[in-house]
């Protein structure tokens, strides 16, 4: 069976402090039953630090990145963050990594150029940081294990890395435990994602985080015309418009499961039946109907248990 995962940043209002906020939706989420947070980095607050607090908040929930973007931000303080955040949890933490997109990153002052090779380099660091090893090629002041240890982050954190095109999902699958996707279909899933990271990783085992909005509502069409508008200007991103041609998908709102109870556990199943091993849960829809979908997430996994990176009955 497939682990069920919430982006608790989705659909913030600008006018709640945003970490209590963040920390609300943290323990409602643990406290109907699901597997995990899922929080990505923006532009605004920064998801690491939010999670320091939000992991003294809860204790059961695993807590992910979906992702950090790593071309402004040196490994050696994204190790140290993630550490610091495995330690804060007490061994809950994912760390997901990506590159961003042509047109966004530029916001840093950096081009976009090369992503592999710089997702490449920022794992050469960040690996042995990790691992409690020394940086290769490095010496002097901080270079040492224990310059870098972070007493109480075990077990080693974890990394995925947003992937979506051949080249990112074999490594993916040679270097990370997986994959975190955003805007893909069963379809693609199943005939691109799997394959490509399968390959890779060589019959060890990996996950398969998927991104998708999700509402149990009686007007499945409303929420997905408002899915569209939401997501329009990332769907004409070169990557995520790839995809949803590859699905047959004319909006991005086509993605969006909704409907009833049964409509949303089915959407679902077609995702798990594609090889997806986790959903990252984009709640949309009013607010009732937010609250009906995380009561409806919640209801359908009880029974299920965690086993590694699925879970199973």
């Amino acid at each position: 069976m497939i682990g069920i995962g919430v982006n608790i940043a989705a659909g913030l209002s600008g006018n709640v402090p945003v970490v209590d906020e963040l920390a609300t939706r943290a323990r409602a989420v643990e406290g109907a039953g699901l597997d995990t947070l899922w929080l990505p980095q923006g532009y605004g607050f920064d998801a690491l630090t939010a999670y320091g607090a939000i992991a003294r908040e809860t204790s059961r929930v695993e807590l992910g990145a979906s992702v950090v973007v790593v071309q402004p931000r040196h490994p050696r303080v994204v190790a140290a963050q993630a550490q610091t955040v495995q330690a804060a949890s007490h061994g809950r933490f994912t760390l997901g990594l990506g590159v961003s997109h042509p047109g966004l990153l530029e916001i840093y002052g950096l081009p976009f150029v090369r992503p592999v090779a710089a997702l490449r380099a920022h794992l050469d660091v960040l690996e042995p940081l990790l691992d409690g090893r020394s940086v290769p090629g490095t010496s002097g002041p901080g270079s040492t294990p224990a310059d870098t240890d972070v007493p109480g982050a075990e077990p080693r954190t974890p990394v995925l890395l947003g992937a979506l095109g051949p080249v990112m999902l074999a490594l993916a699958g040679e270097r990370a435990s997986g994959t975190i996707t955003f805007l893909c279909g069963p379809r693609t899933i199943g005939d691109h994602v799997v394959p490509h990271l399968s390959r890779a990783t060589a019959g060890r085992p990996r996950r398969v985080v998927v991104g998708v909005p999700v509402a149990v509502t009686a007007e499945p069409e409303r929420v997905r015309a408002e899915v569209a508008g939401e997501y329009e200007a990332l769907g004409r991103l070169p990557s995520y418009a790839a995809t949803l041609e590859r699905d047959g998908f004319a909006t991005p709102g086509d993605i969006a499961i909704a409907g009833d109870e049964d409509d949303v556990a089915a959407g679902i199943a077609r995702y798990a039946d594609a090889g997806a091993t986790d959903l990252n849960v984009s709640l949309v829809g009013t607010p009732v109907e937010r609250e009906r979908t995380l009561a409806a997430l919640g209801s359908w996994r009880r029974g299920l248990v965690r086993t590694g990176a699925g879970v199973s009955e």
